[in-house]
């Protein structure tokens, strides 16, 4: 017979094709877009400059005592260095237009400045440790009369009527010479009781004076100076802690 010796074919069914063992074409894609690259911005603005450290500059006069508000500054504000800077009476207006504030004497009569009192100082007498000043626990202007009281170039409290003084035969001297010089027995000195202590010797002792004018320390500084570090050392000065309002 013409079929016979032929291999059946693998169809599937009477009368359907056998499939043919090819693989399935591959799928076909659009090519990946290319990716856009990001532009870099670039800001032109120069770096921020970092800022100047700041320092307060507390002036005081010869006999001033600031350390207590010092030390509560240096706690409070430790990031704003204080100097002090010892001034003269004589300049210390003057000396205020360099300063952020200062510890004066008044009078400091000057509408430009903030001027707070703080304590009034009680004048002593001076005089060496062996004359018969010392005797009394205190003294009036009348027990100095015969006494040569010395001028002072520097005084703080102004022109004094001692009756019955003596004049003296120098000319006015610092309050330190002055000071020196009574230690030799030659006349007396009546200073605020500050720069007794500041001037302390030996060979000198001071008595108060209790009919004597009083000397005023205050705090002052410009008005149009007003700034934050000032605002905290007056706070620091009348008392307020660091979470009084003011």
């Amino acid at each position: 017979m013409a079929n016979q010796g032929r291999r059946p074919s693998r169809g599937s069914g009477k009368g359907v094709p056998a499939r043919r063992n090819k693989a399935a074409p591959a799928q076909r894609f659009p090519p990946p877009k290319p990716r856009r690259k990001t532009e870099s911005v670039v800001f032109d603005a120069p770096p921020a400059a970092p800022e100047e450290p700041r320092f307060f500059r507390l002036g005081a006069v010869p006999g001033a005592t600031p350390g207590k508000w010092i030390d509560a500054w240096k706690q409070r504000m430790p990031h704003v260095p204080l100097e002090l800077v010892p001034i003269e009476v004589a300049a210390q207006r003057a000396a205020l237009e360099t300063l952020d504030a200062a510890i004066v004497r008044l009078p400091l009569a000057d509408d430009a400045l903030h001027v707070i009192p703080l304590y009034e100082e009680t004048p002593v007498v001076v005089a060496a440790v062996d004359s018969h000043l010392q005797a009394a626990d205190e003294l009036t202007l009348a027990d100095l009369a015969g006494e040569v009281v010395i001028p002072l170039s520097d005084d703080v409290l102004g022109p004094l009527d001692v009756p019955g003084a003596v004049a003296p035969r120098f000319s006015a001297m610092t309050t330190g010479d002055a000071i020196t010089t009574v230690a030799t027995g030659t006349g007396i000195a009546i200073v605020p009781m500050s720069l007794a202590r500041l001037h302390h010797r030996k060979d000198v002792d001071h008595r108060p004076l209790v009919d004597g004018p009083t000397s005023t320390v205050a705090l002052s500084w410009l008005r149009d100076r007003t700034t934050d570090d000032v605002d905290a050392f007056v706070g620091i000065v009348r008392g307020r802690t660091a979470n009084s309002s003011r």
